[in-house]
Protein backbone atom coordinates (compact mmCIF):
# COMPACT_ATOMS: atom_id res chain seq x y z
CA UNK A 1 0.00 0.00 0.00
CA UNK A 2 1.17 3.65 -0.94
CA UNK A 3 0.80 7.14 0.38
CA UNK A 4 1.04 10.38 -0.93
CA UNK A 5 3.75 12.06 0.72
CA UNK A 6 3.16 14.25 4.21
CA UNK A 7 3.15 17.63 3.39
CA UNK A 8 3.70 19.59 5.78
CA UNK A 9 2.24 22.88 7.68
CA UNK A 10 5.62 24.44 5.82
CA UNK A 11 4.90 23.23 2.49
CA UNK A 12 3.86 25.54 -0.28
CA UNK A 13 0.62 24.03 -1.04
CA UNK A 14 -0.99 23.91 1.97
CA UNK A 15 -0.56 27.22 3.43
CA UNK A 16 -1.49 28.37 -0.16
CA UNK A 17 -4.34 26.62 0.97
CA UNK A 18 -4.82 28.29 4.16
CA UNK A 19 -4.37 31.89 3.01
CA UNK A 20 -7.24 31.07 0.29
CA UNK A 21 -9.71 30.40 3.04
CA UNK A 22 -8.88 32.84 4.73
CA UNK A 23 -9.34 34.96 1.77
CA UNK A 24 -12.53 33.44 0.97
CA UNK A 25 -13.75 34.07 4.80
CA UNK A 26 -13.07 37.71 4.51
CA UNK A 27 -14.45 38.11 0.72
CA UNK A 28 -17.54 36.64 2.03
CA UNK A 29 -18.60 38.55 5.44
CA UNK A 30 -16.97 42.02 3.34
CA UNK A 31 -19.03 45.02 3.15
CA UNK A 32 -19.13 46.36 -0.22
CA UNK A 33 -16.60 49.03 0.91
CA UNK A 34 -14.42 46.34 2.32
CA UNK A 35 -14.16 44.71 -0.77
CA UNK A 36 -12.62 47.42 -2.60
CA UNK A 37 -10.47 47.97 0.15
CA UNK A 38 -9.46 44.26 -0.93
CA UNK A 39 -9.36 45.05 -4.19
CA UNK A 40 -6.40 47.71 -3.21
CA UNK A 41 -4.92 45.21 -0.95
CA UNK A 42 -4.83 42.60 -4.05
CA UNK A 43 -3.46 44.69 -6.43
CA UNK A 44 -0.91 46.21 -4.31
CA UNK A 45 0.16 42.76 -3.23
CA UNK A 46 0.54 41.35 -7.00
CA UNK A 47 2.45 44.52 -7.76
CA UNK A 48 4.75 43.42 -4.77
CA UNK A 49 5.27 40.31 -6.64
CA UNK A 50 5.74 41.50 -9.71
CA UNK A 51 8.77 43.61 -8.02
CA UNK A 52 10.38 40.80 -6.65
CA UNK A 53 9.64 38.83 -9.82
CA UNK A 54 11.35 41.64 -11.91
CA UNK A 55 14.53 41.89 -9.35
CA UNK A 56 15.14 37.99 -10.08
CA UNK A 57 14.74 38.25 -13.86
CA UNK A 58 11.81 35.62 -13.49
CA UNK A 59 10.31 37.13 -16.60
CA UNK A 60 6.96 34.72 -16.91
CA UNK A 61 6.15 34.80 -13.12
CA UNK A 62 6.82 38.75 -13.41
CA UNK A 63 4.22 38.45 -16.39
CA UNK A 64 1.67 36.79 -14.45
CA UNK A 65 1.67 39.19 -11.62
CA UNK A 66 1.41 42.02 -13.18
CA UNK A 67 -1.83 40.58 -15.49
CA UNK A 68 -3.27 39.36 -11.70
CA UNK A 69 -2.67 43.69 -10.96
CA UNK A 70 -4.28 44.55 -14.33
CA UNK A 71 -7.52 42.47 -13.87
CA UNK A 72 -8.06 43.96 -10.59
CA UNK A 73 -7.50 47.52 -11.46
CA UNK A 74 -9.31 46.77 -14.73
CA UNK A 75 -12.48 44.36 -14.36
CA UNK A 76 -12.24 45.73 -10.33
CA UNK A 77 -11.67 48.85 -8.80
CA UNK A 78 -12.28 50.37 -12.14
CA UNK A 79 -15.49 47.98 -12.90
CA UNK A 80 -16.63 49.19 -9.70
CA UNK A 81 -17.16 52.92 -9.89
CA UNK A 82 -20.78 54.30 -10.85
CA UNK A 83 -20.04 57.34 -13.20
CA UNK A 84 -23.93 58.70 -12.51
CA UNK A 85 -23.43 59.01 -8.75
CA UNK A 86 -20.23 59.30 -8.56
CA UNK A 87 -19.77 62.08 -11.70
CA UNK A 88 -16.59 64.11 -11.81
CA UNK A 89 -15.02 62.35 -9.23
CA UNK A 90 -15.57 58.91 -10.90
CA UNK A 91 -14.56 60.15 -14.31
CA UNK A 92 -11.42 60.94 -12.50
CA UNK A 93 -10.77 57.61 -11.02
CA UNK A 94 -11.30 56.31 -14.02
CA UNK A 95 -8.29 58.61 -15.82
CA UNK A 96 -5.92 57.37 -12.65
CA UNK A 97 -7.06 53.80 -12.74
CA UNK A 98 -6.01 54.04 -16.49
CA UNK A 99 -2.81 55.28 -15.71
CA UNK A 100 -2.18 52.68 -13.35
CA UNK A 101 -2.88 49.99 -15.55
CA UNK A 102 -0.69 51.33 -18.87
CA UNK A 103 1.98 52.02 -16.21
CA UNK A 104 1.84 48.22 -15.46
CA UNK A 105 1.80 47.13 -18.96
CA UNK A 106 4.78 49.18 -19.69
CA UNK A 107 6.75 48.11 -16.24
CA UNK A 108 6.46 44.66 -17.77
CA UNK A 109 7.12 45.40 -21.51
CA UNK A 110 10.75 47.47 -20.49
CA UNK A 111 11.30 45.69 -16.90
CA UNK A 112 10.60 49.37 -15.99
CA UNK A 113 10.52 49.22 -12.26
CA UNK A 114 10.23 52.64 -11.73
CA UNK A 115 6.81 52.47 -13.35
CA UNK A 116 5.77 49.66 -11.00
CA UNK A 117 7.14 51.64 -8.26
CA UNK A 118 4.72 54.99 -9.77
CA UNK A 119 1.89 52.16 -10.33
CA UNK A 120 1.81 51.16 -6.48
CA UNK A 121 2.48 54.59 -5.36
CA UNK A 122 -0.89 55.34 -6.74
CA UNK A 123 -3.06 52.52 -5.43
CA UNK A 124 -1.50 53.06 -2.24
CA UNK A 125 -2.99 56.77 -1.99
CA UNK A 126 -5.89 56.21 -4.32
CA UNK A 127 -6.13 53.21 -1.72
CA UNK A 128 -5.44 55.32 1.65
CA UNK A 129 -7.96 57.97 0.93
CA UNK A 130 -10.49 55.12 0.60
CA UNK A 131 -9.91 53.44 3.87
CA UNK A 132 -9.78 57.54 5.53
CA UNK A 133 -13.14 57.87 3.67
CA UNK A 134 -15.16 54.71 3.45
CA UNK A 135 -13.41 51.93 4.87
CA UNK A 136 -12.14 52.96 8.14
CA UNK A 137 -10.74 50.06 10.31
CA UNK A 138 -12.82 49.23 13.31
CA UNK A 139 -12.01 50.71 16.59
CA UNK A 140 -11.05 48.79 18.92
CA UNK A 141 -13.00 49.24 22.52
CA UNK A 142 -10.49 49.32 25.52
CA UNK A 143 -11.03 46.74 28.03
CA UNK A 144 -13.55 47.26 30.83
CA UNK A 145 -11.88 48.24 34.08
CA UNK A 146 -11.82 46.31 37.07
CA UNK A 147 -15.01 47.26 39.45
CA UNK A 148 -12.58 47.64 42.70
CA UNK A 149 -14.15 46.29 45.61
CA UNK A 150 -12.06 48.04 48.18
CA UNK A 151 -12.98 51.14 49.49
Amino acid sequence: MTYAPRRGIGSSGSVRSYADIGLETRVLGASPQRLITLLFDGARAAVGQARLHMQQGNIAARGTAISKAVEIVDSGLKASLDPDAGGELAANLRNVYDAIVYNLLQANLHADAGRLDLADRLLAEIGDAWRVAVDPPAQVEPAPRPISTHS
